[in-house]
């Protein structure tokens, strides 16, 4: 699309209008772009949509790239108790390492004993 030239907007209606002529006079995507005047594709993404999501679905506004921002922040209580809760869970760790290592060297002291 050139330079300085707004992206055209289509209503539902007129989006739905396009699909159920398609299907109604079995045209194919070219001959849907020539006779409406759309970009490549155009139709073929609205035909999927309606097809998915039935008409409702070209209502949807689908414009741009969908966030991948930030997660939102956690409320200052429940990222303490996580917090707290990460740190309790890190000592049960060390703790059963350590016991797992006693018991294994009392097992391979018994063994040697034997």
């Amino acid at each position: 699309m050139p330079k300085g030239k707004p992206n055209k907007r289509y209503t539902p209606e007129f989006k739905i209008m396009v699909v159920e002529t398609m299907q109604k006079e079995k045209l194919s995507y070219k001959e849907i772009e020539r006779r409406f005047e759309l970009p490549h594709r155009r139709a073929a993404d609205w035909e999927r949509i309606y097809l998915e999501e039935g008409k409702e679905g070209l209502y949807v506004e689908r414009r741009g790239r969908k966030s991948t921002g930030r997660p939102p922040k956690l409320k200052k209580e429940v990222e303490e108790d996580l917090i707290a809760e990460m740190q309790r869970l890190r000592a049960e760790n060390d703790y059963l390492k350590k016991l797992n290592a006693l018991v294994a060297e009392r097992v391979r002291q018994e063994k040697k004993h034997k």
